[in-house]
């Protein structure tokens, strides 16, 4: 009887030591632990949990390369753009001011893997950032991201099935909450720094005052209409910009302009002049339909031919890509 009652008493003992190790998998499995710090983070992320950090971490992008290394080339500095890190493998996109680049070392230096990724991964321990993904995403996921991520292919690309990514978070006081990624191996590295800010609305309805005032004080109004890509159909929110410019000749009665067309530099010379000259024209006939007499309008198209600014970027091309009011009298 003794026998077994101890038999008994034994196989409940196993069975319970077996349910516990259940329960202890359950929870390493639900956690996210740096092998760099002892503090979890919950899965189901929340950047309210992380504590806010009191370091100094100095200017954007607040990450110095580790000493003999460089930027590989010119890197992608946006002020406002989106940026995609690993939230449990999810692809999930943040926007801020943005900063990615390739790493390589410096002429004559080979580069080593282990020491990018202590250097990283030392100075943002220190500067309090938390390590809350480190790992790869499946190639399912980079499919149904990918296409929405508009930099995709640019300087320090990271996000691609098989990388190990590794996604640190900052929280501080005065510069908001801040995001960095980066994957490395034995020939380079490609680093990603977004500081998270809220989208600020700087485009508003271009006024017939305003191009008014530029006229007579500047000579000139600068003016972005949309048109239909590739074409000299004045697209409906153009119109508009096209409505106020009648009305602030309507009240300048005596105003005569050169209407100049503009593009970037993408695509054929040749091409670009002709359809800038042709949305210059499209312009005048939509003011001479709103009654401006045709005599006090001329048109001409440049093409890419007079550049504001450096055709190096979207951005800067969608500057090139203008229609000019040169006043003429």
């Amino acid at each position: 009887m003794k026998k077994t009652g101890l038999l008994l008493f034994t196989a409940l003992l196993i069975i319970s030591c077996n349910q516990k190790n259940k329960e202890n998998e359950i929870i390493t499995n639900d956690t996210l632990i740096s092998n760099e710090t002892s503090k979890p983070i919950e899965n189901s992320f929340n950047i309210e949990n992380i504590s806010v950090s009191t370091a100094d971490i100095g200017v954007f992008p607040f990450i110095n390369l580790p000493k003999g290394l460089k930027e590989m080339n010119k890197p992608l500095v946006r002020e406002f753009d989106v940026c995609f890190f690993p939230i449990e493998g999810i692809m999930t996109p943040f926007e801020g001011k943005l900063y990615k680049t390739f790493v390589s070392p410096n002429q004559g230096e080979n580069f080593s893997q282990h020491f990018f990724e202590k250097s990283m991964s030392d100075y943002l321990l220190s500067i309090g950032a938390i390590k809350v993904f480190d790992g790869e995403i499946t190639k399912e996921e980079y499919d149904r991201y990918n296409k929405k991520d508009p930099n995709k292919g640019d300087e320090g690309d990271i996000g691609y099935a098989g990388q190990n990514i590794k996604f640190w978070v900052l929280r501080t006081k005065n510069d908001g909450n801040i995001y960095v990624q980066y994957i490395s191996n034995n020939a380079g590295a490609s680093l990603n720094v977004l500081q998270e800010t809220a989208f600020e609305q700087s485009i508003t309805k271009v006024t017939a005052e305003e191009i008014s005032s530029d006229l007579i004080e500047k000579g000139k109004a600068v003016l972005y209409i949309n048109f239909d890509v590739d074409k000299s159909t004045i697209s409906n929110d153009g119109i508009e910009t096209v409505n106020e410019i009648a009305v602030a000749l309507k009240n300048n009665p005596p105003l005569k302009i050169s209407i100049e067309g503009h593009t970037d530099n993408s695509g054929n010379s040749t091409h670009n002049k002709t359809l800038s000259a042709n949305r210059a024209e499209a312009v005048k006939e939509k003011l001479t339909s709103n009654g401006i007499d045709k005599n006090r309008l001329s048109t001409v198209g440049f093409g890419s031919e007079k550049p504001i600014a450096t055709n190096d970027s979207e951005e800067n091309k969608a500057k090139n890509r203008r229609v000019e009011l040169v006043k003429i009298n």
